[in-house]
């Protein structure tokens, strides 16, 4: 049975800026074993956060949308059929809208005002670490 996972932005661009580190091994792990899940907002969210210029100085432009047009050409793009309100950050409710009309296994983040929620709906909220050691 395959598996459904959200990765918020933030997860992206550390497993993108450190091969080495627990977000690129846990973005692998999620690749291996499941899919990633996107929205249109999501999609939007990445490229906004992905083209900024503070990240030139680690990485080409080139090289960030190429990461960021092979996340979404391998990921399950959904519709969004329930606006969610939740999180006390109004900018984090897309990740669990995205979630909850698309029944995910899990969200992999780091943000606080996500991670409070774990679990939400019946949907894990897990920080990359965790998601490494939990067993799907």
């Amino acid at each position: 049975m395959n598996k459904f996972w959200v990765f918020d932005t933030n997860v992206l661009v550390s497993a993108l800026l450190d091969e080495s580190s627990v977000t690129h091994h846990a973005l692998l792990l999620a690749r291996s074993k499941g899919t990633l899940l996107v929205s249109e907002e999501i999609s939007r969210e990445y490229f906004r956060v992905f083209t900024k210029p503070k990240f030139e100085k680690y990485l080409s432009l080139e090289t960030r949308i190429e990461f960021i047009e092979n996340i979404l050409s391998n990921a399950l793009n959904i519709e969004i059929k329930e606006q969610v309100t939740a999180c006390r950050d109004p900018r984090d409710n897309m990740f669990l809208s995205l979630s909850v009309s698309a029944m995910a296994d899990c969200i992999v983040t780091g943000d606080k005002d996500l991670l409070v929620l774990n679990p939400f709906r019946n949907i894990f909220i897990l920080s990359p670490s965790e998601f490494l050691i939990f067993n799907f």
